[in-house]
């Protein structure tokens, strides 16, 4: 029974959390605007929170139901860099600043590396049906 609530509590705030990312990024991206100005808003505001409430409740106890709710399914489904950034400043307060700053980098170029890795993929396999 405990383990559904924990899915239960998981699913809704990752569906809070998308939703709230999707209202977001309407308000914030202009239609015509190349940048990503509604996702860098949507991963700032979501790393500022995460650092918000990770500062309050490292001062008291959090239930692990509330984390689970606020931490991986309302931020995680607001944005995956508020994890990123969680971690990286778990890192640094436990003085692996090394680690820390290669999270910081491998998190922003393997991503990058592999999604042009996914976009060369599909074009080579659509090249096979031409």
């Amino acid at each position: 029974m405990e383990l559904m609530l924990k899915y239960f509590l998981l699913a809704a705030g990752g569906a809070l959390g998308a939703i709230l990312r999707y209202i977001a990024l309407g308000l914030v991206q202009p239609g015509s605007a190349t940048f990503p100005w509604g996702t860098l808003f949507v991963n700032s505001l979501g790393s500022f929170v995460i650092g918000l409430l990770w500062f309050f409740f490292e001062q008291s106890t959090m239930s692990p139901n509330l984390r689970i709710f606020l931490f991986i399914g309302l931020l995680g489904g607001f944005t995956t860099f508020s994890a990123f950034s969680l971690e990286t400043m778990n890192l640094i307060r436990d003085s692996e600043r090394l680690l820390a700053l290669l999270n910081v980098l491998l998190a922003m170029i393997v991503p990058l590396v592999f999604a042009f890795a996914g976009l060369f993929t599909g074009k080579y396999i659509l090249s096979l049906f031409k």
